[in-house]
Parts: structure tokens; C-alpha cells; sequence
């Protein structure tokens, strides 16, 4: 019996570091790959013409208005995609139950991380209540905070809880979302005064979230502050507020 145990174990770890279909298409791939080179190709790489500060895609160079409007509280933001098409959907699904999908999208993440921020110190994520978190199973933020971790060598740190659950956001603007999250965020001064830190999310969608966050370090005492996200979304105010 010890040995079949053996042999179950074994074979799930083989499973969990080894890919045989593509997690984007479902295709058979014969290199490990967790995404197939058809599917790489659809994806839409946050690599043009950014802000320089939040990171979002941008149609001339320099700051976005919203920008020097009201910055988001980190020195700089940046994300992987555009949160569009097959990056929305894997997003969404890692946030429903596909939580396996987080080590494919660390392996997006970690180049990034390489080129705008190898010289923090200590790597956070947002936080999500207890409750949330016992409803949904698992904090996605988290799971990409503590593979980056692992993957980079730079300390994660444990140091954010969100004291109050909040409505949802889906439909609300970036002023709304910010009253919402006033004082939910608290953080440990003893594990971040002084350092540079990276902030870890899903999405950026207005910065509601990443700014709140920022705030809450600001309070402990945190040194330079930083935000690295899958996605973001271009327009700023994308839910039911209507372009000027």
C-alpha cells in the first residue's frame, strides 16, 4: 500500500509540472509548453506604447490623463496583456476554479518581472477577506505572489489583510470604487518599513484597488512602491461610464 501511495504521489507531481494540452485551445502539445505557439500569437501583449505610469495601453507616448489627474500611488505599474479577448478569458478563468492556471501564467509574468523589477525587496499581494477567501477556495493574487516568489527568489511577504468585505465594483468608477475600499486594507509596518515592494493582481481596471493597497503600505511605512498585474484594461472607466 506504501508503495502504490508512493506511485499516486508521484505521478500527480509528474501531472502538476507537466503539460500535455495547450491551457488556452485544449491542442495536444509535445514540448511542455502551457500554451501553444497558435494561441501565443492570439494573445495581446501589453508590449506597445504604454503610460509610464500605470502601465495601460496608450495611443501617443507619455502619461495617460487620468494619470496626472490622480496618480495610483505606486511609482510604476505594468501588465502583461491587454485585458482582452483569450487573456480576459484565461483571467476569468483562473478567478472561477481553474486554479492551475496560475503557473501559466507566471511563466507570462516572470519575464516582466525580470526586466521592470528584479531590484524589489519583497513581493505582496492584494488580499481578499477570509470569507471571500473560504468562499472562492483560494486568493488568486496570492497563488501569483507565491509562485513569482518561488520562481524569482525574491521574499513574499504576508504582510496585507482587507479587514471589510466591499459591494461589488463591476459597473463603478474609479471614484466610486475608492470609497469603497477606504480603510480596508491594512498592513504589517514590521515586515515592510522601508522596503521596495511589487503589489500583485489579477487585473488592473481603474487602479481603485492597487491605489487603496498603496495606501494602506504608505501608512506602514513601506519604501518605493510597485504594482505588476496580468491584465489591464484600457479604458479606465470601461463599465457603464460613457467617453467624453
Amino acid at each position: 500500500m506504501e508503495l502504490i501511495a508512493r506511485i499516486k504521489k508521484a505521478v500527480k507531481q509528474y501531472d502538476d509540472t507537466h503539460n500535455f494540452t495547450c491551457d488556452i485551445c485544449g491542442r495536444e502539445v509535445f514540448a511542455n509548453e502551457r500554451i501553444c505557439a497558435p494561441c501565443e500569437k492570439l494573445l495581446p501583449f501589453n508590449n506597445a506604447l504604454v503610460c509610464p505610469y500605470c502601465g495601460r495601453r496608450v495611443k501617443e507616448e507619455g502619461a495617460c490623463i487620468e494619470c496626472k489627474a490622480s496618480p495610483l500611488g505606486v511609482k510604476k505599474a505594468r501588465s502583461v496583456f491587454v485585458h482582452e479577448g483569450e487573456a480576459a478569458r484565461l483571467v476569468v478563468r483562473f478567478k472561477r476554479g481553474e486554479k492551475y492556471l496560475y503557473r501559466t501564467i507566471i511563466d507570462t509574468m516572470v519575464p516582466l518581472f525580470d526586466a521592470e523589477f528584479s531590484f524589489v525587496q519583497g513581493i505582496v499581494a492584494v488580499p481578499m477577506t477570509e470569507k471571500a477567501e473560504k468562499k472562492r477556495g483560494y486568493n488568486q493574487a496570492r497563488l501569483l505572489a507565491e509562485e513569482l516568489s518561488a520562481r524569482t527568489g525574491v521574499l513574499f511577504l504576508d504582510a496585507l489583510r482587507k479587514e471589510k468585505e466591499t459591494p461589488s465594483q463591476k459597473f463603478l468608477s474609479r471614484r466610486d470604487r475608492e470609497k469603497n475600499l477606504e480603510g480596508c486594507f491594512r498592513a504589517d509596518r514590521a515586515l515592510v518599513k522601508g522596503k521596495k515592494l511589487l503589489i500583485i493582481d489579477d487585473t488592473l481596471t481603474t487602479g481603485a484597488t492597487i491605489s487603496a493597497v498603496a495606501a494602506a503600505l504608505k501608512r506602514a511605512k513601506a519604501g518605493e512602491l510597485y504594482a505588476l498585474t496580468v491584465t489591464s484594461v484600457e479604458n479606465k472607466t470601461p463599465f457603464g461610464i460613457p467617453e467624453e
